[in-house]
């Protein structure tokens, strides 16, 4: 049975710090200070238009301008400095759970982490919405804002980034599940230039919820799904009678385990929820990281980042 997380200033901070340091001393060592892996490629969103000059890229050309003008233009591209990166973080109750070193909670913020530190020490904006649970007070939400989410602007800046990361590590969590979909269709609205998209989640909500969501994010953004997951939900291990409490309901239910047919079919049905969770992420054409609580997280990430770095020299993605 697990007791509700800390969520005061003073154990975020306790908890960021620990990330921090974790996430400074051996990710950018591993990586050897080269960010590049994770974000969007150079100039990959246009700009605004000038003259030609001899040695630009042709491909470049701005022929509306041209035409116009009589005068040959090429389109500016932004900087990779210049890009966003949104996260989409679900802070749902079965978040708050674990077997592992972690809690699958703390393995969110802990990816949050890793990817702002990436993030905004190239010079980018990073901001966040955060799905707080189902919304109950009554109140009415914006359009781009959708019930039981919290948003978080766009800001450039360590300050900034370590303010929105203790906001995250900070938010309560409510009994019930946030609707996926809606976070991130959040991302959604309104409408931003080409950046990234990063979705945390354990995506155990319904694939038909969340996969046209992140089909949309990703015809105009590149799209990072990370999957939190904990050995337990993959399988049982054969311990007798275990009680088990729903965090998102609060009941309590007890399994016994020692049953192999039991636990076959645990397994079975945990391997299929997990491959629809593949397939949909797939067939939105985004980029799946899976982080276990019981494994090393960083060494995991780093893998993943530097396998993104080797497909973009090879001229591939995803």
């Amino acid at each position: 049975m697990m007791s509700v997380p800390d969520t005061s200033p003073a154990r975020a901070d306790a908890v960021l710090s620990r990330l921090q340091l974790l996430v400074t001393r051996k990710l950018d060592g591993l990586l050897q200070g080269d960010y590049l892996g994770l974000l969007p490629g150079p100039g990959t969103e246009a700009g605004e238009s000038r003259e030609y000059r001899p040695g630009d890229d042709v491909r470049r050309m701005d022929w509306p301008v041209t035409a116009r003008t009589t005068v040959p233009h090429v389109r500016r591209t932004v900087a990779d400095r210049e890009l966003e990166t949104w996260l989409a973080v679900d802070l749902s109750a079965s978040l708050d759970f674990g077997t592992g070193r972690w809690l699958k909670r703390e393995l969110v913020i802990a990816a949050a982490a890793a990817i702002a530190h990436l993030t905004v020490r190239g010079g980018n904006r990073i901001g966040a919405v955060i799905g707080t649970g189902p919304h109950r007070d009554g109140r009415t939400a914006s359009p781009a804002t959708p019930p039981g989410v919290l948003r978080l602007p766009a800001r450039p800046g360590r300050k900034e980034a370590q303010g929105l990361l203790r906001t995250i590590a900070g938010t309560p969590t409510r009994p019930g599940r946030t609707d996926l979909g809606l976070l991130v269709d959040a991302l959604n609205r309104p409408p931003r230039r080409r950046g990234m998209a990063v979705v945390i989640s354990d995506f155990l909500a319904p694939p038909a919820q969340w996969g046209r969501p992140v089909r949309k994010l990703g015809v105009r953004h590149e799209v990072l799904a990370v999957e939190v997951v904990d050995p337990r939900e993959l399988e049982l291990p054969d311990v007798g009678v275990l009680p088990v409490v729903d965090p998102e309901t609060g009941e309590l239910h007890e399994v016994q385990t020692a049953d192999p047919r039991l636990r076959r079919r645990y397994a079975e049905a945990a391997a299929a929820q997990r491959a629809a969770i593949a397939h949909e992420l797939r067939a939105a054409g985004a980029a799946h990281l899976r982080l276990r609580t019981d494994s090393d997280w960083l060494l995991d990430m780093v893998r993943f980042v530097a396998a993104q770095r080797h497909a973009r020299t090879r001229g591939t993605t995803r």
